[in-house]
């Protein structure tokens, strides 16, 4: 995937996760109804604003007991050490009881941090949360906390995933907020800023059209005659 430059980056996350999926509608590239997570995948800190980064996944089990391990943490930190950042952790759960799963708390996401990540996204659990908050602009997104790591190991790296209805390969450009996760795709990544402008200044439009004094039914179908 091409990276986007620093600034691009940096301009997609100063936009807020919904506007950003109303402006890759614009492109027609993928189906309106695919692309994102499910409203069951939680971001942990939305005072943290926008999370960007690019996927780096693996495939993990924490409630099996003797599991043997796979490519282990040292395969997932070389993976992750390796890859173009700003990167993001998915960790799918392939366990026998996901609700269980637990799959990072404070030491893990300090080394994510250290190795470049923004985040983790994860359909298994999350632990450590005052810990890894005070870490300061490292992002969880999970369905809930989990007391205990369980009998963790990480099998696969550098798959194809799927989270909460949303499929990720490795160096997808994830997007997310406390609206949700997306993922930006590829072919117009770097046109999705400006998209986004053009979205907001519509959006304006129509908020001052709802707010002013006289509102209509007959005004708003005027509007929508012409937009």
């Amino acid at each position: 995937m091409p990276l986007l430059t620093p600034a691009q980056l940096a301009a997609l996350a100063a936009i807020d996760s919904p506007t950003v999926a109303n402006a890759i509608e614009r492109f027609k590239v993928r189906r309106r109804v695919d692309g994102y997570a499910d409203r069951d995948l939680r971001c942990a800190f939305p005072e943290y604003g926008s999370m960007v980064g690019y996927a780096v996944t693996c495939t993990a089990d924490s409630t099996t007991e003797a599991r043997a391990d796979g490519a282990g943490l040292l395969g997932l930190w070389a993976a992750l050490e390796a890859a173009p950042g700003p990167t993001v952790l998915v960790i799918k759960d392939v366990g026998p009881q996901p609700r269980k799963g637990c799959h990072m708390g404070e030491i893990m996401a300090t080394t994510a941090k250290a190795l470049g990540a923004v985040g983790c996204v994860s359909d298994g659990g999350l632990r450590d949360v005052k810990e890894v908050a005070a870490l300061g602009g490292f992002q969880y997104f999970c369905p809930g906390f989990v007391v205990s790591h369980g009998q963790p190991v990480i099998l696969d790296v550098g798959v194809p995933v799927e989270i909460h209805g949303l499929p990720i390969a490795p160096g997808d450009l994830l997007h997310g907020d406390v609206n949700g996760l997306l993922v930006v795709p590829e072919a117009i990544a770097a046109d999705v800023p400006a998209a986004c402008e053009a979205v907001r200044a519509e959006e304006r439009a129509l908020l001052d059209l709802i707010t002013a004094p006289g509102f209509s039914v007959e005004a708003l179908r005027q509007w929508k005659l012409t937009h």
